[in-house]
């Protein structure tokens, strides 16, 4: 696994490679600075937590975390009543959150199309 001694070396890759790993914490505790520098270089970005469209990223589509924390919940409340771990079902995702971020699309220069916005889950004006 690579590591970044800072965010501008961060964009900088990211400019190289169009795409980055920001699962990691170095990403996470830094997504204002680092939706600051992609908007700054002209960058749209789109990401998969919605932590990142809040911080003024321009759009996120990925699991709800609530709908993932919920889950998680049922099956740690049916491992305490007794059930095995290794006879529950394995769950996938079934809701996602789609958001966008229109102040960063304005400051690119996007126009996102009405039937995008009226898809999408939340709108940030």
């Amino acid at each position: 696994m690579w590591r970044i001694a800072s965010i501008r070396g961060a964009v900088e890759l990211w400019h190289f490679r169009r795409e980055a790993d920001f699962d990691e914490p170095f990403f996470y505790n830094r997504r204002v600075q680092l939706a600051t520098l992609a908007t700054r270089y002209a960058l749209p970005t789109i990401y998969n937590v919605r932590a990142y469209a809040e911080a003024g990223g321009l759009m996120s589509y990925g699991t709800s975390l609530t709908e993932a924390y919920r889950q998680m919940g049922g099956y740690t409340a049916r491992i305490l009543k007794g059930e095995k771990p290794i006879d529950l079902p394995v769950v996938q995702s079934t809701k996602f959150d789609f958001v966008i971020n229109l102040p960063t699309a304005r400051a690119l220069g996007l126009t996102i199309p009405p039937l995008l916005l009226a898809r999408a889950d939340e709108v940030i004006e």
